[in-house]
């Protein structure tokens, strides 16, 4: 699904000028694709997106079983459980997520080296030299920048995609009334699009203010900066400033409209994340199956 976030980071990221370069998620694609090509285009900031997954993954769903599971044995109601589970799962694997992110977004707008549609003040050559170079010039801390926009984002979106999901897989169970009392491939894939498919609608604002503020430069000194605004540069070349995410969405909304400043992207979000957690919550489900199967028939590692 990496290429598809590439395309949403585009078209959250290009500056307002018109016309855009990026029109919608179909331009932006065939765009990227034929300038810019596959592995430094389209799958731009990879590496670090897969590093960062990985262990990510495993503190999120392991931090959610775990709370999801204890709230319920003590009597909490399901949502609230499922709710606080996504939540703290989000909030534990975002020390090591974040970061990573950090680095996936800025790769993903410099496109080959030095994309002329963003100015984005990145020139990195891959992941390990935009790590070095941003330790170098900005700090340990620039790779948490945007971190309480990723966390607004990310722990709502967590929160809402796994309460929606257990919703829908309680009612698909009850409607499709197996003897095992299982769901079919197709409605499970089916529950788990439409549970990312509303939780990425629903926090598409965040996901724009969370690429701008990741990705916004150091504010430039009092010399070359614009009026109170907080503008910077001079003519068709200013660039908004964001102080914070609240700042953010008011000034987008304000400047661009619902669609164009706080939905912008919304296209590639949704489908994205629909697609994402269709697969991700097929395979989950799976491996919890397996895990119930080796736990009941005392199979490794069950068995020690």
């Amino acid at each position: 699904m990496h290429s598809v976030d590439t395309v949403k980071t585009r078209l959250q990221g290009q500056p307002a000028v018109n016309p855009p370069k990026y029109h919608n998620m179909f331009h932006a694609y065939s765009t990227i694709l034929r300038e810019e090509g596959v592995s430094r285009g389209l799958y731009s900031g990879v590496a670090p997106a897969m590093t960062g997954s990985l262990p990510g993954t495993t503190l999120y769903f392991g931090t959610y079983e775990y709370t999801k599971r204890n709230l319920t044995a003590a009597g909490v109601p399901d949502t609230l459980a499922h709710l606080a589970g996504g939540s703290i799962g989000d909030f534990v694997a975002s020390f090591v997520y974040v970061p990573s992110e950090v680095l996936k977004t800025r790769m993903q707008l410099q496109g080959r080296y030095n994309n002329p549609s963003f100015i984005s003040g990145y020139n990195y050559k891959n992941t390990w030299h935009a790590l070095r170079m941003i330790i170098k010039y900005d700090g340990v801390q620039a790779l948490f920048q945007g971190y309480r926009a990723t966390l607004l984002r990310d722990v709502p979106f967590s929160a809402l995609q796994f309460a929606f999901y257990e919703k829908l897989k309680a009612k698909a169970k009850r409607w499709e009334a197996r003897p095992d009392g299982s769901m079919s491939l197709q409605i499970e894939t089916a529950c788990g699009a439409a549970a990312g498919g509303m939780a990425g609608f629903l926090t598409t604002p965040l996901d724009v203010m969370k690429t701008l503020l990741q990705t916004q430069v150091k504010r430039p000194t009092k010399s070359i900066t614009g009026s109170s605004q907080g503008l910077t540069g001079t003519g068709a070349t200013a660039h908004k400033y964001y102080v914070g995410i609240w700042d953010g969405l008011k000034w987008n909304l304000k400047h661009h409209g619902v669609i164009g400043g706080l939905f912008r992207g919304v296209g590639p979000r949704v489908f994205w994340t629909s697609l994402q957690s269709a697969i991700m919550f097929v395979i989950y489900e799976q491996a919890l199956y397996l895990q119930e199967n080796m736990r009941h028939f005392e199979q490794w590692p069950y068995n020690r």
